[in-house]
Parts: structure tokens; C-alpha cells; sequence
């Protein structure tokens, strides 16, 4: 629970200091501004691939995934695997807050959770997507 108080009291920190002056007519807003998107974009970047490792390990965990897997070639597999943890990725990167993303860098059991919890909520409808 510090953690997580620590995170968003940064991050908020962070937030705020995008709008303070330096008085010499310009502001540290677009600095403040770059570093929070950089930070956000290599949070992101991290959260993308270990969506995509947990997505494809819980395809292949599912017994539907067993039987259908027979009947495709790799090549075939591996398509299906990438539309569909693609299709995951892309909703976690539009549900996952930027608060979110600074508990995850911080604390590990977080972000394995948060993994787990965006896999979990989207896999099933990305799947179904797929394979009609």
C-alpha cells in the first residue's frame, strides 16, 4: 500500500510540475510533458510485451487451443497467436492508466497482477473475434 501511495504521489508530482514557470518566458511544461510521454511510452513498451508472453502462454494452457492446434500448421498457429495477442495488447495499452503503469515499474507483484487482470479481461473476446 506505500507503494502504491509513493507511485501516485509521484506521479502526480510529476503531473504537476508539467505546469510550473521558469520565469524567463518559457515553461517546463514541455519538458516535464516529453518526460512523462517517455516515460509513459517505455512503461507501455514493457507492459505490451509481457501481455503478449502471458497472452500466448494462456492460449496455449487453453484445451480448446489443444485440439484446434491440430489442424494447423505452425505457420497457421503462429498467425492465429499474433492476431489474437495483438488484439490484447492493443486493449490493454487503451485500459491501462498512466498511474497504473507507474505501480507496475515500481512493484513486481503489481505488474504481474495487472498482467494477468488485462490478459484475463480481454483475451476471451479477442479469441472469440478470431476464430468466427
Amino acid at each position: 500500500m506505500k507503494k502504491l501511495l509513493a507511485s501516485t504521489a509521484m506521479l502526480a508530482t510529476l503531473a504537476l510540475a508539467g505546469c510550473t514557470s521558469t520565469g524567463a518566458g518559457t515553461t517546463t511544461g514541455t519538458t516535464a510533458s516529453t518526460a512523462m510521454t517517455t516515460a509513459s511510452s517505455l512503461g507501455m513498451s514493457v507492459l505490451t510485451s509481457a501481455v503478449d508472453t502471458k497472452c500466448r502462454t494462456a492460449i496455449e494452457e487453453q484445451s480448446a487451443w489443444g485440439i484446434a492446434s491440430l489442424a494447423m500448421t505452425d505457420t497457421q498457429q503462429e498467425t492465429f497467436k499474433t492476431n489474437v495477442c495483438g488484439c490484447v495488447t492493443e486493449q490493454a495499452s487503451e485500459d491501462v492508466t498512466i498511474v497504473e503503469l507507474g505501480n507496475a515499474a515500481i512493484d513486481s507483484s503489481y505488474r504481474t497482477e495487472l498482467v494477468a487482470n488485462v490478459v484475463a479481461d480481454s483475451i476471451q473476446s479477442c479469441y472469440t473475434s478470431f476464430v468466427q
